[in-house]
This record gives structure tokens, C-alpha cells and sequence, in this order.
């Protein structure tokens, strides 16, 4: 392998590595767990294959590509994220009231696909490089467009799935969400190195092509899943199949939610094009499902289950402030890497995207670890609760950003910073992230009333809209009015230092707060682990 560029040749030792990493963590698990888990495992390794290979290009590909500025290339990578993860609010609700998870998730899957697809077509008329055309802009937004209303559908509704199959093995409902993360992260870490890498040797549209090819696949996984019926069961059916095949207007119900998502494609284009809005309507959908939410729990039967949703109403709002924090990996992170990072490694420069591959990378490794773990500290009594695992979380990400300060403080004349630093920050904030996410996942299926479960889980992404459109407005502070080909690292080198160290103290400061409130939170709980 050695003619090859050092990139492709990391991107097909990542690969040999994975093969043999999913082979040894199936055969630990395959005894423990049914095997729709590892069908949806596959499924949703390939839909964040997807996801991931399509987010490392794009702050990248606006900004060297269409040659938009920094503070736009933000804007718009914002308003993806918070579109992205606003959806799941109508996905979840029409998975739970009507479609049901299986039909959700092919819709989602199938939709997701063609806006991978149609990014590979923006060569026919963009020339790499050039300022962007209408018609440029267009498709592009088209095609974000298609994977934001296909995540709607397939994100929130595929984990509740997962949840459902445990609804009545609690005891193993964490090892299965730790399994699935674990998916989810591996698609992550192959995207960069495999996508990114590919787009930035040798196009952009190849990646974002391959990026549909990983989506597509996951579908196969799915759909083959469906049709050997035993390993579903009746798991995530229509829950109301007589209203799906009723006929209004001469149309079935099922046609006009595709009629809908047809009507929605332009709306989603001009929120895009409007991304200012934005700032403003996401926050406002926020306090609206927040009001709901608190409305939903005075409704329930016992006071445990109306504390039991305002658990999950609490840890939403720091949810949203981590992520917020975490997603400056796809945006001012990004260009910290390519602008003040020095990466090269024996004589060779590690590509940008690629890089985007070691927080992944890490859940990988970690994630086994993290579950042994728990189990231990929960056999000898001394597990924290979930609250305080989101505190050491959030608490983990500032040191992560310190980590990135020291780089900083540590970078020689040319004003780069040790690639050691990078990845020491990446490192803390995977920890971080695993204290987290894999247990907010588990956390909402078991906090929420079973009917409406689908429901919470998309308020739950909802955070996470809030979050990347904060997380945009705090990544525009680090931008630089100015073609990025005038650009020096001596000029950046210290507005991200200074970006940096606030960030670290704003999380341990949210971290400290977290750590006070986690007593009453545990007690609304009333037992739920």
C-alpha cells in the first residue's frame, strides 16, 4: 500500500479494524441480546456513516468550494444542525400516533438518500472554487433540505425502537443503548476517514455520493430485518393501522403524509435561506414543547410520573448547553484544525476531515469500557445517578477545551498547535460524551409514559436543535471577516485560544450547577436508574 496516500492508507486500516471490532463485540454479545438489536445496530451504523461523512465536508466544502465567508458558512451549518434535530419533533409524533418505527424508518432512510445523492450532482453545476450560483445554492440547499426531514423520520424513531424491544428488559435496556451508541459511533469514525478523505483528495461530490451509498445500505440492513418477521415480532407496527388505509379525498392517509413531506421540502429551503429566523423561531419551538411537556406531566396519573417527566425536562436544557459546547467539532473546531493544528505526522499532513474521526474513534474503544463499568460501580453501590453522570460530563467537556488552550499556549512560531492537544481535548470530551449521551438516550424511554415515548424522544433532539443554534451564534465570535486565502495563523492562533478558555469555564460552571441539583432530580426519578 505504500503508493497510496497516507490518508487512504489510515482510511483502509480503519476499516480492517472496525471488521474485527463488530466481530469481537457480537460474539461477547450475541447470547446477551436478541438479535433485532443487532439488525438496528447495522442499520443505524450505516445512517450515521451517512450523516457524519455528509457534516465533515460541509463546513469545509462552503467555505473552500462556494467560497462563503466564515460567519455564513456558520450560519447555514447552524441552521442544518438545528433543523436537523428539530424534526424529530414531527417524526417522533407521527411514528407514535400513526406510522409506526418501521414505516418512519423507511421513509426517513429512503429520504436521507436522495439528499446524500443529490450533493453529488452539484458538480454538474458548480465549478470547485468558484463563487456560488443561484442554481449552486439551490441544489445544495435542496439536498439539505432531503437529509433534514429524512432525519426527522429516522433518528428519534429508530432509538425508540430500540427502546420498545427493551420495554420489559430493563435490566438490559443501558447494555443495549451502550451497544447502540456503539453503532452509531462507528459509523462516525469511518465517515470522516472514509468520506471526507475521499472528497477532499479526490472531489467533493465523491464523498458526499459515498455518504449515500452508506445511507442506502442501511436500508438493505433494515428492510432485510423486515422480512424475516421473527426477529421484529410485533415491534414498532402502526400503532393505529385502520387510520393509516383510511381514505380522504379519494387519497389514503399514508399518501398525503408523502404529500406533506413534498409541501415541506420548500418550507424547509426558504428556513434555510431565511437562516436568521431561525435564531429566533427554534428558541420559541423550544419554550412551546417545553410548556407542552410540563402540561403532558400534570396530566399523568401519579406524582412519579409527572416528576419523572420533569427529570427529562431539566436534563434537556444542560443536554442542549452540552451539545451546543460539542458540536464546535463540526464548525470553529474545524477550522481550528485546518488553520492553527499542526498535522503533520512522520513528514506526512493528516487531512482536516480526518481528524473528525478520533472522538468516534474513542467511543469505540471506551464505550466497552464505560458499560463494564457502571455495571461494576452499580454491583459494589456506588453507581452515581444519572444527573451526576451528565454533571462529570459536562464537567469533562470544559477540560477538553482547556486542553485546546494549552495547545495554544504551547504552539511554536508558526503559530500551530501540537497535534497532542487536539486529541487530548477530543479524548476528554468523548468522555464527556459518554457520561451522557448513551444514558440521556436510555434515561427518556424509561422516564416517559409509554405512549407518548416517541413524543419526549423528539423534544429530546429538540435540545439538540437548540443547542447547534446557540452553538452557531457562539462559533461566529471566532470569524474572520476575510477571503480564506488571506487568512495567517498568527491572526487566528489567538481569538481561538481566547474562544477556548470561555467555554471551559462556562461547562465547569454549568457542571457545578448540575452537581447541586442532582439530589432533588434523583428523588423525582422515584427509582428509575
Amino acid at each position: 500500500m505504500g503508493a497510496l496516500p497516507a490518508s487512504i492508507q489510515i482510511m483502509i486500516w480503519a476499516w480492517v479494524f472496525v471488521i474485527v471490532w463488530i466481530a469481537i463485540v457480537i460474539a461477547m454479545n450475541r447470547k446477551s441480546h436478541p438479535k433485532a438489536l443487532f439488525v438496528l445496530f447495522f442499520a443505524e451504523l450505516w445512517e450515521r456513516f451517512s450523516f457524519y461523512g455528509m457534516r465533515s465536508l460541509l463546513t469545509l466544502f462552503m467555505i473552500k468550494s462556494l467560497l462563503w465567508q466564515d460567519k455564513h458558512a456558520y450560519a447555514i451549518y447552524g441552521a442544518y444542525g438545528a433543523l436537523v434535530y428539530a424534526t424529530p419533533l414531527l417524526g417522533g409524533y407521527l411514528a407514535d400516533q400513526l406510522l409506526g418505527y418501521r414505516k418512519a424508518i423507511l421513509i426517513g432512510g429512503t429520504l436521507m438518500a436522495l439528499g446524500h445523492f443529490t450533493m453529488g450532482l452539484l458538480p454538474l453545476v458548480h465549478q470547485d472554487g468558484a463563487p456560488a450560483t443561484l442554481a449552486t445554492t439551490n441544489i445544495f440547499f435542496l439536498a439539505l433540505a432531503l437529509l433534514i426531514l429524512g432525519n426527522g423520520f429516522f433518528k428519534p424513531n429508530i432509538s425508540s425502537f430500540v427502546g420498545e424491544i427493551y420495554a420489559d428488559k430493563i435490566e438490559k435496556k443501558d447494555s443495549a443503548f451502550t451497544l447502540f451508541y456503539m453503532g452509531i459511533n462507528i459509523g462516525a469514525f469511518l465517515a470522516p476517514l472514509t468520506c471526507g478523505t475521499i472528497g477532499e483528495i479526490y472531489g467533493w461530490h465523491y464523498g458526499f455520493s459515498l455518504a449515500g451509498i452508506g445511507m442506502v445500505i442501511g436500508l438493505l440492513v433494515f428492510i432485510n430485518g423486515l422480512r424475516k418477521g421473527n426477529i421484529f415480532q410485533n415491534f414498532g407496527k402502526s400503532p393505529n393501522p385502520q387510520l393509516l388505509k383510511t381514505i380522504y379525498y379519494g387519497i389514503p392517509v399514508e399518501i398525503w403524509i408523502i404529500i406533506g413531506i413534498i409541501v415541506l421540502l420548500p418550507l424547509t429551503i426558504l428556513l434555510i435561506y431565511g437562516h436568521n429566523l431561525l435564531e429566533y423561531a427554534i428558541p420559541s419551538l423550544g419554550v412551546a414543547m417545553l410548556i407542552i411537556l410540563i402540561v403532558l406531566s400534570f396530566k399523568q396519573d401519579t406524582i412519579e410520573a409527572r416528576q419523572r417527566l420533569w427529570v427529562v425536562i431539566v436534563l434537556s436544557f444542560f443536554s442542549a448547553f452540552f451539545w451546543a459546547l460539542f458540536e464546535q467539532a463540526g464548525s470553529s473546531i474545524t477550522l481550528f484544525t485546518d488553520r492553527n493544528v499542526d498535522r503533520t505526522v512522520a513528514g506526512t499532513e493528516i487531512k482536516t476531515t480526518a481528524l473528525l474521526s478520533v472522538n468516534p474513534l474513542f467511543i469505540i474503544l471506551l464505550a466497552p469500557l464505560f458499560s463494564q463499568l457502571w455495571r461494576w460501580l452499580k454491583k459494589v453501590n456506588l453507581e452515581p445517578s444519572a444527573p451526576v453522570k451528565f454533571s462529570l460530563g459536562i464537567l469533562q467537556l470544559g477540560l477538553g477545551f482547556f486542553a485546546f488552550v494549552l495547545g495554544c499556549h504551547v504552539a511554536g512560531a508558526d503559530s500551530l498547535a501540537p497535534l497532542w492537544a487536539l486529541i487530548l481535548g477530543y479524548f476528554l470530551h468523548t468522555t464527556g460524551e459518554l457520561c451522557l449521551s448513551p444514558i440521556g438516550l436510555s434515561l427518556v424511554t424509561k422516564l416517559s409514559p409509554q405512549r407518548v415515548v416517541g413524543f419526549v424522544m423528539g423534544v429530546w433532539f429538540l435540545s439538540s436543535s437548540l443547542a447547534h443554534n446557540i452553538g452557531a451564534l457562539i462559533a461566529k465570535t471566532t470569524a474572520i471577516d476575510k477571503p480564506v486565502a488571506q487568512l495567517q495563523p498568527q491572526e487566528t492562533l489567538p481569538i481561538y485560544q481566547h474562544f477556548f478558555e470561555q467555554l471551559g469555564w462556562w461547562a465547569v460552571g454549568f457542571a457545578i450547577l448540575l452537581f447541586l441539583l442532582a439530589p432533588i432530580l434523583k428523588r423525582w426519578m422515584h427509582g428509575v436508574e
